[in-house]
């Protein structure tokens, strides 16, 4: 979505709106980064019109509806709200909804992932995992625990796993020895890591296949990706919102697991001896 698209459309319509319509226009315009993250019930209430009106205000714009007239605000904004701008939003929620709001949203975006995420992208990206020579997986900031999530589970099934993300060696010294037949899963959202999108393009150009777990298909990282997996990570506050992105790494390390399940049950049979042996585990009680 086009930010002057989505404008273009509220401008050349305004004089057709009516009243209320033109106070939802004239707020959005204004201060489209809250309104982003508004529901329905929640825009009309702060402008001061009905429920029905914001709907019929999204219908007169060609969408079909508010959640998408509100989806194209938050792919225009996603990536320029500043942790600052996170916060007034997040204003918005009373502290007695916080828990729920949150819990909703997450759950929404893992029923939204699953709609728009494709099983033949999903399958192809598992099979490069299993013939690629060396897997790096790339995550910075606060997707940094995702790809040592990854990165910690894909070195039970692998021994050529490798993963990058901010520590002494700048990230270009991680992946020098990155190259054909390879495989780089760059993980981000936003807002997205600069240096994540270049090593995504270093990665690229040095023959590697790459794959982007990322948010939407404007992300940057997509432009140096051979495949996507979208994750929805929506959330109206200074913390982002990772739930859907883990649940997708989780479906991929079990997909594969399932691919290299003997070899798998091997390994685990002989950790489970030196975990016993070395007591890494609290044993359980026989009492």
């Amino acid at each position: 979505m086009d930010k002057q698209d989505l404008i273009h459309r509220i401008e050349s319509g305004y004089k057709r709106m009516s009243k209320g319509q033109k106070l939802i226009a004239e707020y959005i315009l204004n201060n489209y980064d809250k309104a982003a993250f508004m529901t329905a019930s929640r825009l009309g209430e702060v402008v001061g019109v009905s429920e029905s009106t914001v709907v019929r205000f999204a219908n007169a714009l060609d969408y079909e509806g508010y959640p998408k007239l509100q989806k194209a605000l938050q792919e225009m904004i996603r990536n320029k709200l500043t942790t600052v701008q996170r916060i007034e939003m997040s204003s918005e929620l009373e502290q007695s909804m916080v828990l729920r709001s949150v819990l909703k949203a997450d759950m929404q975006n893992i029923r939204l992932t699953i709609e728009e995420i494709k099983n033949e992208n999903f399958n192809d990206v598992v099979k490069k995992f299993l013939h690629a020579q060396h897997i790096y997986v790339l995550g910075l900031r606060s997707a940094s625990p995702l790809a040592q999530f990854m990165g910690y589970y894909l070195n039970f099934i692998f021994n050529n796993v490798k993963i990058v993300t901010s520590g002494v060696n700048d990230i270009f010294e991680q992946l020098f020895h990155i190259g054909k037949g390879d495989l780089l899963v760059g993980i981000s959202f936003p807002r997205y890591a600069s240096r994540a999108i270049e090593a995504m393009k270093f990665s690229k150009e040095q023959g590697a296949d790459t794959v982007a777990i990322t948010d939407s298909k404007l992300s940057p990282l997509t432009a140096y990706a051979d495949h996507s997996l979208l994750a929805r990570s929506n959330m109206a506050s200074f913390v982002d919102s990772l739930v859907a992105p883990l649940s997708l790494i989780n479906a991929l390390i079990v997909a594969i697991g399932q691919s290299k399940k003997s070899q798998i049950s091997n390994g685990f049979h002989k950790l489970e001896n030196i975990w016993s042996e070395y007591q890494v585990y609290v044993e359980k009680s026989k009492g």
